[in-house]
């Protein structure tokens, strides 16, 4: 039977768990920071030594955390490209900027366990000789905010954070930023734009990557919340043990945001690869079905910026045969694993973990809209293709909702998206192209045929009065 696996959220939903420290020591907090602290040089049979701060490197590597943010990279991974030799301080930030629409699961961590936050923290910048970090957070999460100031607070007062730590001669502070409520500020350059008080116009990559130069042109490590979180648990598991969790090159749990045109919306943490889409949308553990009456149309799987599912599509992914070689295997969309490489497979991607159900009640050209609205209000506005064509892409849709379509709209949509993708210094490019490209050509008939209906209807009305309508050809079409 599918079913939930709580590591991250094992005691966040319990009666009378609370988010102070009192209660999280109750519950064996800061053991793992106790743990990490403690450890001692290892031997190694070449006669080097690792270091307590190297074996919890090399132990988030082998354990195969991958990023929860979005783009799925290998957490130790990352962390093995910092700049080590150039003298410079090391930071750390925290992007608790969670602004992909459909994404509500790092906030259940900051509210209602955040000192599993700020142990996780202060391990990863052990491990990394940071000494000083920054928690990012949306600007719409006041509460967010108050409740990592008052743990912070509480953190230093046990002397769990502060100067000295637990007597180890490690010392580390962090601050809380509060951003603006940008979306782009999720981007982690633009994110460190931003900490520096500037524009939030995301960098070029090469050669600003964040782990050679970052904040103030340092080293700079940033990982979202549930990663930062998930490294308290490989401490206290030891990879070995946290590999077992989900499945090969998937490992641990992850925190799903499921909403949309279900019984039962809400988030829930999974072993990787371990639950199906159709199990997290029907199954009573999880989204409890449609709605009574109503069927799958479509499925976002992972925040808006991820390209759209269509009810009944089957795709090709590479599966390991009895023999042990890879075959293609012919995979529906409700057998579809929830793991980053099936759903890359099947041409889209897990992101920020947000599955967002339509059924077939949902306007596919309304939805469309919306989200494209949402993209050209917050394209920071530094890269041509995107700044123009978000936005001639949200007035044409908008054009569409309002009655004054046409049947070539849709591969004006189309060809809008396509000159964006690629071309833009950050993936916003990507995130505002990919729905309309998957919408449009996994949807065209919808599109067309609403196109074609308000020609037809704008049509009947010129002749009969003799004028010329908006929709009338040799307009433009924006």
């Amino acid at each position: 039977m599918p079913q939930e696996y709580r590591l991250i959220l094992k005691h966040a939903d319990e009666p009378g768990y609370t988010p102070d420290i009192e209660c999280y020591l109750r519950h064996g907090g800061y053991e793992s920071l106790r743990k990490a602290l403690a450890l001692a040089p290892r031997e190694l049979p070449d006669g080097k030594r690792m270091s307590a701060q190297e074996q919890i490197r090399d132990e988030v590597l082998k354990s195969g955390l991958r990023g929860r943010g979005g783009a799925g990279f290998s957490c130790g991974l990352k962390w093995s490209f910092v700049d080590r030799r150039s003298g410079k301080p090391i930071y750390l930030i925290c992007n608790a900027d969670e602004s992909e629409p459909g994404t509500f699961k790092d906030r259940q961590i900051i509210h209602k366990d955040p000192h599993q936050l700020i142990e996780g923290m202060v391990i990863s910048c052990f491990a990394n000789d940071v000494k000083l970090a920054y928690i990012y957070i949306r600007g719409e999460m006041p509460e967010g905010a108050k409740l990592l100031n008052k743990a912070i607070k509480e953190a230093r007062a046990r002397n769990f954070l502060g100067p000295n730590i637990l007597g180890s001669g490690y010392s580390l502070e962090i601050h809380v930023h509060r951003g603006a409520g940008a979306y782009i500020c999720g981007e982690e350059t633009g994110l460190i734009e931003s900490l520096e008080g500037k524009r939030a116009y995301p960098r070029i990559k090469p050669p600003y990557f964040p782990a050679v130069l970052g904040l103030y042109q340092c080293p700079t490590i940033v990982n979202n919340v549930e990663t930062l979180a998930a490294v308290k648990h490989i401490v206290a598991m030891g990879s070995g043990e946290y590999a077992k969790l989900g499945t090969p090159n998937n490992t641990g749990t992850r925190i799903l945001s499921l909403s949309g045109h279900v019984k039962r919306p809400g988030y829930f943490e999974v072993e990787v690869g371990k639950v199906t889409m159709g199990e997290l949308i029907f199954h009573e553990n999880f989204g409890g079905g449609m709605r009574d009456g109503r069927k799958l149309k479509a499925i976002i799987p992972g925040g808006s910026s991820s390209k759209v599912f269509k009810a009944g599509e089957t795709f090709k992914l590479k599966r390991k045969g009895p023999d042990g070689q890879m075959a293609a295997v012919d995979v529906g969309i409700l057998d579809l694993p929830y793991d980053f490489d099936s759903l890359q497979q099947a041409g889209s991607m897990s992101g920020s973990g947000a599955i967002i159900v339509m059924d077939d009640s949902t306007d596919i050209v309304e939805a469309l809209a919306n989200v494209s609205e949402f993209y050209a209000h917050e394209s920071c506005g530094q890269c041509t293709p995107c700044r123009e064509g978000a936005l001639w892409m949200s007035k044409a849709l908008h054009r569409m909702t309002h009655g004054h379509g046409r049947k070539a709209d849709a591969d004006y949509l189309l060809h809008i998206a396509q000159n964006i993708q690629g071309r833009t210094i950050c993936a916003f490019g990507e995130a505002c192209a990919w729905p309309v490209l998957s919408f449009v050509k996994k949807f065209k008939d919808e599109f067309e045929s609403r196109g074609a209906a308000d020609e037809a209807r704008h049509g009947s009305i010129q002749g009969a009065t003799g004028h010329p309508t908006a929709a009338s050809p040799g307009l433009p079409v924006i």
